[in-house]
């Protein structure tokens, strides 16, 4: 059903654009035949937003991965530095809901640890949409951060380094089997800066394997028993990944190579100062719009890597 759901999508969009097109010509020919030029401003909007939608279909055709049409589960950890790095972690964590804002996709943050000054020691956001995991899978790895500290009394630049994993999330008919006896449950309470999404009993869960020692934790449903199902489809798709890598025996498989959350190890710069730059290292895409980027805007870096990908596939 779910394969099914998907190829009925296929078919919408390749039918919803055949509709727009024949529209937009139809109103081009009566324009012409017509000699009516108030319309112009009318087909170039329709174009504009024709040629988006294309641009956007062309992506797909470079998520052709086993798992590029699921949804993503994003975890998003800071590296060495503190408070520095911990404030990068959450202006990553929101780079990443904004980018999900801006598809319409949904976007649950099911964990997320305050960090001790300011920022977050953690955070894990299940992004729910066609492709999410496809396209998101261009953001795991480590990013490194060049600014003039805001944390800083003598206003010095500092580099901060924040690492993003991104695991595609099965279906809830795929298992993974998983043996109780190499579980941990541990309950606590919820943390955070405070309002409605933190609880006030001891509902959140945390789920330690420990042949793996893979840890997931789930604290914003409502109930202790919520947030442990959560847990454990999130522990699910991790194990799964896992086991993938291990049967092809490398693992940039999927997760890609991993590094040290440190110098010398980013797939991807962000500049502050002294200039304004972005940089993917993977695939030397640059664009000196930083705030757009921190903003969620991602199309031209996804789609460079995804290119990228694909050269690397067949090499």
């Amino acid at each position: 059903m779910s394969g099914l759901a998907r190829l009925d999508d296929d078919l919408k969009t390749y039918d919803d654009l055949a509709r727009k097109i024949d529209d937009v010509s139809v109103l081009n020919e009566l324009a012409q035949s017509e000699s009516d030029d108030t319309v112009e401003a009318e087909i170039k909007t329709a174009v504009e937003s024709l040629k988006k939608e294309l641009d956007e279909l062309d992506v797909r055709t470079l998520l052709s991965g086993e798992y590029d049409d699921r949804d993503a589960i994003v975890s998003i950890h800071p590296g060495a530095g503190g408070t520095e790095s911990q404030d990068w972690a959450e202006m990553l964590l929101r780079m990443i809901l904004r980018w999900a804002e801006r598809y319409g996709f949904e976007a649950d943050l099911i964990e997320a640890q305050a960090g001790d000054e300011a920022g977050i020691k953690g955070a894990t956001v299940i992004v729910k949409g066609r492709f999410a995991y496809g396209m998101l899978s261009s953001e795991r790895g480590v990013h490194r951060l060049v600014r003039i500290s805001p944390f800083d009394s003598q206003k010095r630049r500092h580099t901060s380094f924040a690492s993003i994993d991104v695991v595609p999330l099965l279906d809830e008919d795929v298992a993974v089997d998983i043996n109780p006896d190499d579980l941990r449950v541990d309950v606590f309470r919820s943390s955070g800066p405070g309002g409605q999404s933190v609880n006030t009993t001891d509902s959140a869960v945390r789920v330690t394997h420990i042949p793996t020692n893979i840890v997931v934790s789930s604290q914003n449903e409502r109930s202790q028993l919520q947030n442990r199902n959560v847990a454990m489809r999130v522990l699910q798709a991790r194990l799964a990944e896992l086991m993938r890598e291990e049967r092809v025996a490398k693992l940039d498989e999927l997760r890609g190579e991993r590094r040290d959350n440190a110098f010398g190890s980013q797939i991807r710069s962000y500049v502050l100062h002294p200039y304004q730059m972005v940089k993917d290292h993977r695939t030397n895409h640059e664009t000196s719009n930083v705030n757009a980027v921190l903003d969620g805007d991602l199309d031209g870096l996804i789609r460079a890597f995804l290119e990228w990908r694909r050269v690397q596939a067949v090499q």
